[in-house]
């Protein structure tokens, strides 16, 4: 199985990170959210060292902080409500800044902020520093089910075939004085997508009949075989195990 597609996400490099098996970094990222979600919101100071544990291991991964920074943009809609929560939510009331705002709106705007950017920290470092095609192994490895797996190939090794498949269209609608100005252009649009979608579900057929041709029966053929030593998997699992600590402290203070 295989995708020779880098991502966006990805940023080449051979740190002692990069080189840990992928799927010892997919087990590790979800402990560490695990553990995350299950700090009390009240624990400020744990989160405060969560963030230093994933600023610890961007350091090792050699991801700069600008590039980390610029990839968590992608939580503001969940920023967008967290800031709503506090003038929406019921209970009792405080006054901040001559504004009335909820208590547990605040608390639950914090938690929201505080547990939504560390998981998407952790999500962009593991994308950060693992390929596509290793993680599609290390999912794989971890005996997700191979549907799933096989699904999430496809959909990366033919994103890019669908979006230049969408390009042409536009550009063909543009050659022939096409500008989509309003809603009366719509129609065109909601045409050309149906285009699309046949192309896809028939380039899907063609695909699959290519592959069963071949001998496809359900199941990808296994070129790579990713193992881990126990060092690897200690190393992996220490940013999760440090956070569990400072989750067990959080609780008992």
């Amino acid at each position: 199985m295989g995708a020779g597609h880098a991502h966006k996400l990805y940023r080449h490099g051979h740190s002692p990170v990069h080189a840990l098996p992928p799927h010892t970094k997919l087990a590790a990222v979800f402990a560490f959210v695990l553990v995350v979600v299950s700090t009390p919101r009240e624990a400020m100071w744990a989160f405060g060292g969560y963030a230093v544990l994933l600023g610890a291991v961007a350091g090792v991964a050699r991801v700069p902080a600008g590039f980390l920074l610029r990839r968590l943009l992608i939580e503001v809609p969940f920023v967008a409500f967290a800031v709503l929560m506090p003038f929406v939510a019921e209970g009792e009331r405080v006054d901040v800044l001559g504004m009335s705002l909820s208590v547990n709106g605040l608390w639950g705007a914090w938690n929201v902020l505080a547990k939504g950017t560390l998981g998407v920290a952790a999500s962009v470092l593991l994308a950060a520093t693992t390929d596509l095609r290793e993680l599609l192994l290390g999912l794989q490895r971890l005996k997700l089910p191979p549907l799933l797996v096989q699904i999430a190939s496809f959909m990366i090794r033919y994103g890019d075939v669908i979006t230049d498949e969408m390009r042409r269209m536009r550009i063909a609608r543009e050659s022939r004085g096409f500008e989509a100005k309003g809603v009366r252009h719509w129609g065109v649009l909601a045409k050309s997508a149906g285009a699309l979608f046949i192309r896809s579900y028939e380039r899907g057929e063609r695909v699959h009949l290519a592959m069963v041709s071949r001998g496809y029966a359900g199941a990808m053929p296994v070129i790579d075989e990713v193992t881990a030593s126990r060092t690897q998997w200690s190393y992996a699992l220490a940013l999760p195990g440090t956070a569990l600590v400072v989750c067990l402290l959080g609780w008992s203070l």
